[in-house]
């Protein structure tokens, strides 16, 4: 297209005011300059009490300090882009790229097959032409349960995807659909149809349901489908041949749904495990995937998706799009990740999972240094970045398939062909999982393998549209959240330790911005230490009646006022200009406290273990469904604890800690009689010591309050009280 008739497909524009921010940011800079020349120039000499604590202090200052300098890659150049649907459809009409959609799955006890079904069914009734769309489902369980449950799905397409398009549904995932208030509005304007698809879908819901609590196929079912049969040679999760199953062939001519139109591809996959093979989690899923879809349907364009984020957005793949195929700006465009927004998230997130100012704020000022990190879900991708091609000035998309000779053999011969694409050997003395494909060698391969893209070149855009693209399913107790937090925490921080490490692996091929954007999250969990330092030390000194901050007399402690002061107040505003409540704020305060205690902590403790050959890397997934009971607290708002992990005891302790401290300085200061000695000798360590008590009110509440199964066992509460009463006490005696 000639210069002079280029329109653009999107559009980036850079953040208001932010200058003001820069302005601010230097100035909290100074005042933490400030706060480090404090601590060195009044260090206590040899003797005296406090010295070694004041040293802690100091070097947990100077990373508070550095990991501050650290964080502004995220807010020093934030962009917003906006794409342009419609001259997309007016200027490539029916000439749209191949899009292959992989939804990955990997245990049916704990994401149950009737939600990996209501997934799938949201992508397969995308707004896109149907003979260009092929979804394959990863089972990385090799659940047969899973299979059958596919199977009814791939049925019920027939008609929910002629009944989305002729009624312009919104979600497409039937569950969704059928739950939302305005969906049900709808419902009353076209009923017969809406009663006649909602009836079908709950047969079928019924029939899955039915089938996972028996825990088997029903024999009269599993004799209608030879699909079946690839499970005779099955011995376990971890031990079966190769499955796949064509369940829709989209370039078949019989292949139509109930009005005669073209239907997707569909495609089951239980990749080739052994017990002596590695099959190295996602990532070896995603790349048995990569293979398996190029011999199908060779889509140039691959997204891939959680089996819990359906698709909110039938045009979503439009979107994408835009900057993938805008003549002028999409060379560079390597993959285009959307944000993760959760149904579940109560009005104030109690576990703060809604990640609400990472997607709003974060995720922004890291594309204005040269992209997002790639996520792991509602990413779409080109598929020859994926396999390792470097980026040039000169790299075009190229999106026309030469697939045709494909639909000359029939479907059991493709089949059979593909299989061994996805066998454990396959990728012996090749380069998948090194420069092909997922990366492997950490917990975080899709951050592993966003980062080497970049490294080769590319760049990748943030989209976060008004209309959510996908809308999954966020923890829904404390336990669950910490979890995954953990997982998390302690991927990131391994791959300082990988050949990944943006420290080493990146610099020169990113820009500063990024790199550090990248850094932020590997330094998750060495900031648990000077955290738990913060949590300990400040409030055990006080009840000693040692000042180990400026007395409120002194000009030393306006460095540290301005600091605290000028970070909440932006953190709240920041928080609210994201869309979140007051208390919804002070909600992430507590998860931001409990994270660095518990979850990061304990990652960080993991990986140094695993670096000393003590612990092996594990993956965990974290469960999709929700006892009853649990549920109705989590809708109340109240913190599930319930059971005796490990980081609730840390939490419990670091309670009760605190509080013994808090209730031996108000005894003191009764028995002195002076109520304003605290206030004028030790302000921040009183502040500091009431903030964290009060944090941990919901954490009292499961100790000593409550009497439903989600409070802290009595045994649990028991060993942290003593713990904490053994140290306030001891210190006070020894000290």
């Amino acid at each position: 297209m000639e210069r002079e008739q280029y329109i653009p497909l999107f559009e980036t524009k850079e953040a208001k005011a932010w200058l003001f921010y820069r302005l601010f940011s230097v100035t909290v800079f100074l005042a933490v300059c400030f706060i480090w020349v404090y601590r060195i120039t009044n260090l206590p000499k040899n003797g005296e009490d406090g010295r070694w604590v004041w040293i802690g202090l100091l070097a947990a200052e100077l990373w508070f300090g550095l990991y501050w300098l650290i964080t502004q890659a995220l807010r020093w150049n934030p962009v917003f882009r906006s794409t342009f649907k419609d001259r997309l459809s007016w200027r490539y009409k029916e000439e749209l790229p191949g899009v292959d959609i992989f939804v990955c799955t990997a245990n049916f006890k704990i994401e149950p097959p009737i939600m990996v079904v209501n997934t799938v069914l949201s992508v397969l009734a995308y707004d896109y032409s149907p003979e260009k769309l092929s979804v394959y489902l990863s089972d990385d369980g090799g659940s047969d349960l899973t299979f059958y449950a596919l199977l009814e799905g791939s049925e019920f397409a027939r008609h929910w995807i002629p009944y989305c398009k002729k009624f312009k549904v919104e979600p497409r995932s039937p569950a969704a659909y059928f739950t939302d208030s305005k969906s049900c509005m709808d419902l009353s304007h076209h009923s017969e149809a809406s009663l006649a698809i909602k009836k079908l879908y709950e047969e079928m819901k019924e029939r899955i349901a039915s089938a996972t609590k028996l825990g088997r196929i029903p024999e009269e079912q599993r004799s209608k489908h030879e699909g079946f049969s690839q499970w005779d040679s099955y011995s376990s999760r971890l031990d079966h041949d190769t499955i796949l199953q064509i369940l829709i062939d989209g370039k078949d001519p019989n292949a139509k749904d109930i009005d005669g139109c073209a239907l997707p591809t569909l495609v089951y996959l239980a990749r080739e495990k052994r017990p002596q093979h590695p099959h190295h989690f996602k990532a070896g899923a995603m790349n048995a995937l990569i293979r398996v879809s190029s011999k199908i349907s060779n889509g140039p364009i691959i997204l891939n998706l959680d089996c819990d984020m359906y698709s909110n957005n039938s045009l979503s793949v439009h979107d994408a799009l835009c900057f993938f195929l805008d003549e002028e700006k999409s060379h560079e465009v390597a993959f285009a990740q959307y944000p993760q927004h959760f149904e579940n998230i109560t009005k104030n997130d109690v576990y703060s999972n809604s990640l609400r100012v990472g997607f709003n704020v974060e995720f922004h000022g890291l594309d204005g240094f040269g992209g997002p990190p790639y996520c792991g879900t509602g990413c779409f991708q080109r598929r020859d970045v994926l396999c390792g091609r470097k980026f040039t000035k000169d790299s075009k998309f190229e999106w026309k398939n030469d697939d045709d000779h494909k639909r000359l053999r029939s479907i059991l011969e493709l089949e059979q062909e593909t299989k061994s694409l996805a066998s454990c050997t396959y990728e012996q003395n090749t380069q998948w999982g090194k420069e092909m494909g997922l990366r492997y060698g950490c917990l975080l391969e899709d951050v592993i393998t966003g980062l080497s893209i970049h490294c080769r070149g590319w760049k990748s855009v943030y989209i976060n549209p008004e209309r959510k693209a996908f809308i999954g399913l966020a923890p829904t107790t404390l336990s669950q959240t910490l979890v995954q937090h953990k997982r998390w925490a302690e991927g990131a921080f391994q791959i300082l330790f990988c050949n990944y490490s943006p420290l080493s692996y990146a610099r020169g091929k990113i820009s500063f911005g990024l790199q550090l954007g990248y850094c932020y999250y590997c330094f998750w969990c060495p900031s648990s230490i000077p955290v738990l330092c913060y949590c300990i030390f400040p409030s055990l000194y006080l009840l000693k009646g040692i000042s180990l901050f400026p007395q409120i007399s002194s000009p030393w402690i306006l460095p540290f006022a301005y600091v605290i002061a000028t970070r909440y107040i932006y953190s709240l505003a920041e928080f609210l200009w994201s869309g979140g409540t007051i208390l919804g704020w002070w909600c992430e305060q507590r998860m931001w406290l409990y994270k660095r205690t518990s979850s990061f902590f304990f990652g960080f403790i993991d990986t140094i273990l695993k670096m000393l050959g003590f612990t092996e890397s594990t993956f965990v997934v974290t469960a999709k469904f929700t006892d009853e009971d649990v549920l109705k607290r989590y809708e109340k708002e109240m913190m599930e604890f319930g059971d005796s992990s490990p980081m609730f005891a840390i939490l419990a302790t670091l309670a009760m800690l605190n509080l013994f401290c808090f209730i031996g300085v108000v005894n003191k200061v009764i028995m002195n009689g002076d109520v304003f000695s605290l206030y004028k000798t030790m302000p921040l360590q009183t502040l500091l010591c009431i903030a964290l008590v009060l944090i941990n009110l919901p954490l009292y509440q499961g100790l000593f309050l409550r009497n439903d199964n989600g409070k802290l066992p009595s045994s649990l509460a028991f060993k942290s009280f003593v713990v904490a009463l053994l140290a306030s006490s001891s210190f006070t005696l020894l000290y």
